[in-house]
């Protein structure tokens, strides 16, 4: 299980400040866990060593699984063992499945997507070390939202984080997390038609390269654009964000599986983007979603886990 704040590139770049992780082997004898050195020589995969040079010049490789990077090391919340220890998914108030088991669109080689939302102890929260916006086991296919970040990415109309609120594949709700389903509509507004369409346009940039570049599209991501704008045009017209795409499921699939020529993609997402901006033009929502509605629930959930 990662936090946002352990991410690292996947390759440490020559320059970067280390620290080591146990006792090394070292000319003048065994070198203490905690020595300090710089990388000066990065390989080219996390399948070979780096090569360290320490304060008085000597040089040795080192795994990377044999030293940490210096500013994680001197940050207050590395010693993050109470974290470790307590497993921050028990504090989950929500659990659903999305992806495209929740589109109707998956096939027997489709992964399970666990998405959720996690309200942590108050003195876990208030603590020194604090506790991560998200939190994901990459293995499992699972992310966990802190509560306060969910809100925030809802509250921007975030399409993934709609979806999460609304997929019909729930596995696990508390009365917290009942009371953040049941609120769902305070999230939606006329903002949908600007977060939407701003991933619908950086997905078809993509693909535009993709095609100018390599002479081919990557299908599924030619469905998943259209799905998008079929599901942001459902919004504006109903006030509830539709996750499954049972009307369109065939013309989607042939999308994906490269049945569809792309110019006949491309034809159907021009006439979706007239549609869209017309749902847009004649919505009944309203033009920001309910943030009051949503501080008080987060002040009321958080309230409850201080007592």
């Amino acid at each position: 299980m990662t936090s946002e704040r352990d991410n690292l590139p996947a390759i440490l770049p020559v320059g970067t400040a280390v620290v080591t992780r146990g006792e090394s082997a070292s000319r003048k004898g065994p070198r203490a866990a905690g020595a300090m050195g710089v990388i000066v020589r990065a390989p080219a995969d996390p399948e070979h060593s780096y090569r360290v040079r320490f304060p008085g010049g000597e040089e040795v490789s080192l795994w990377r699984g044999e030293f940490e990077v210096l500013k994680q090391y001197l940050d207050p919340g590395r010693s993050r063992d109470r974290l470790a220890e307590c497993d921050l998914r028990q504090y989950v108030i929500y659990r659903c499945v999305i992806g495209s088991r929740a589109y109707g669109l998956a096939t027997d080689e489709s992964d399970v997507d666990r998405r959720g939302v996690y309200l942590p102890p108050a003195e876990l929260h208030w603590s020194l070390y604090g506790v991560p916006e998200q939190i994901e086991d990459q293995d499992a296919d699972e992310c966990y939202w802190e509560l306060q970040k969910f809100l925030v990415l809802a509250l921007k109309a975030n399409p993934n984080i709609l979806e999460v609120l609304h997929t019909p594949l729930v596995e696990h709700v508390t009365p917290l997390g009942q009371e953040l389903l049941d609120m769902r509509g305070a999230f939606l507004s006329k903002l949908v038609y600007q977060t939407y369409n701003a991933y619908v346009m950086s997905q078809f940039k993509k693909l535009e390269r993709d095609l100018r570049n390599q002479g081919r599209i990557k299908w599924k991501h030619a469905m998943h654009l259209v799905r998008l704008l079929l599901s942001g045009i459902g919004v504006l017209r109903t006030g509830a964000v539709p996750v499954e795409v049972t009307e369109h499921k065939d013309r989607l699939i042939a999308i994906r599986d490269g049945r569809t020529p792309w110019s006949e993609v491309n034809e159907w997402r021009l006439s979706l983007h007239k549609e869209f901006d017309e749902a847009f033009r004649t919505t009944a929502l309203p033009d920001r979603p309910d943030y009051e509605a949503a501080n008080a629930f987060l002040v009321r959930a958080r309230r409850s886990m201080a007592r």
